[in-house]
């Protein structure tokens, strides 16, 4: 039996450097003013800041797979990828490129000695090349679309397909109950793509979602629409495609991965199908190991510690700050 890291982090703004060049034109009248002053240096401290912290994850060995949102372009993450260097990890990226009105994508870090993209069907813009099973599930809203990005990855010790998918939905901004009907398209999309995997391959695929979902696991968005649970009996039983919402494992008054005015809200979350959490399966959710990964370093004081943010996009820069979300993870074993 092998057991998978898996991790996913709101990276705050990875934004590459003002008047970049790998920006569009419209983007940057959109964003520039909010990246002045924004140069190298503080984006390779930013780099540098956040590297320190995803080596102290998985006991120094860093994660298998890491989700990240917030981030701007591939090339931001691949400064991210080596700055992680001294892992000895053969990282790799899935990325697309959206549409988002802020500019800010979805993407997954991935051990390519422990994972790999799943191959499909032969490319038909490009003869003799086979494509990577990653798919980006477009959220339309009014003013800007946000993706939904997934992965299949097959473990190269076990042949066994895992289908990962990254989320970052529509902020608060403006109200939690003025926005909260973008989150609900945001769910229904997550739900409608997983029953399309269920459908598409079979119907003992493993599906684990993870994301800043922007709001709690007992929402509308993400109960009624994504169709996430509190009970494991409920998701093993149900007709639909529902998922187990992990983090009511570890739900409490102070435990959150982001804080509002101090107080804890669990924004970050996994959710996992049926096919992750039955006693029989060849791919399971190890039991106790999801958590916040809240380590000292970055946190704040204060009643309820909260992570130190960096900054940026118009705010002041702390170079003692990583990211105003802790990451979370979860162990996923293979038999």
């Amino acid at each position: 039996m092998k057991t998978y890291f898996v991790a996913f982090w709101n990276l705050e703004n990875l934004f590459d450097i003002e008047n970049s060049p790998r920006r569009s034109e419209k983007l940057q009248r959109a964003i520039g003013q909010d990246l002045a002053r924004w140069g190298e240096n503080q984006l390779a401290l930013k780099i540098s800041q956040l590297a320190s912290i995803i080596k102290l994850m998985n006991n120094g060995l860093g994660p298998d797979i890491l989700g990240v949102c917030e981030i701007e372009n591939k090339h931001v993450l691949e400064r991210l990828v080596a700055a992680l260097a001294t892992l000895n990890r053969n990282y790799a990226i899935a990325h697309a490129d959206t549409n988002d009105q802020r500019g800010i994508d979805v993407a997954i870090i991935y051990d390519a000695n422990q994972v790999v993209v799943e191959q499909g069907n032969i490319d038909p813009n490009n003869p003799g090349v086979i494509k990577d099973l990653i798919f980006n599930h477009f959220v339309m809203r009014r003013t800007a679309t946000r993706d939904i990005l997934q992965v299949n990855f097959i473990t190269l010790a076990e042949n066994e397909r895992i289908v990962t998918v990254v989320n970052h939905w529509p902020s608060r901004s403006g109200g939690a109950s003025e926005s909260e009907g973008y989150r609900m398209i945001a769910g229904e999309t997550l739900a409608y793509f997983h029953e399309r995997v269920m459908e598409m391959y079979s119907n003992d695929t493993p599906v684990i979602a993870m994301g800043d979902f922007n709001d709690e696991p007992f929402n509308v968005s993400l109960v009624q629409y994504a169709l996430s649970l509190r009970s494991k009996t409920k998701v093993s039983n149900a007709k639909n495609s529902c998922f187990y919402n992990l983090m009511w494992d570890i739900l409490e008054e102070a435990n959150g991965s982001f804080y509002f005015d101090n107080l804890p809200n669990m924004l970050d979350q996994f959710l996992v199908n049926k096919n992750l959490i039955k006693k029989d399966s060849k791919v399971s959710v190890k039991e106790n190991t999801v958590k916040i990964n809240k380590f000292p370093i970055m946190e704040s004081n204060g009643k309820y510690p909260s992570p130190i943010p960096y900054g940026g996009m118009g705010k002041a820069i702390n170079p003692n700050g990583f990211s105003d979300h802790f990451p979370i993870s979860v162990e996923i074993e293979v038999k």
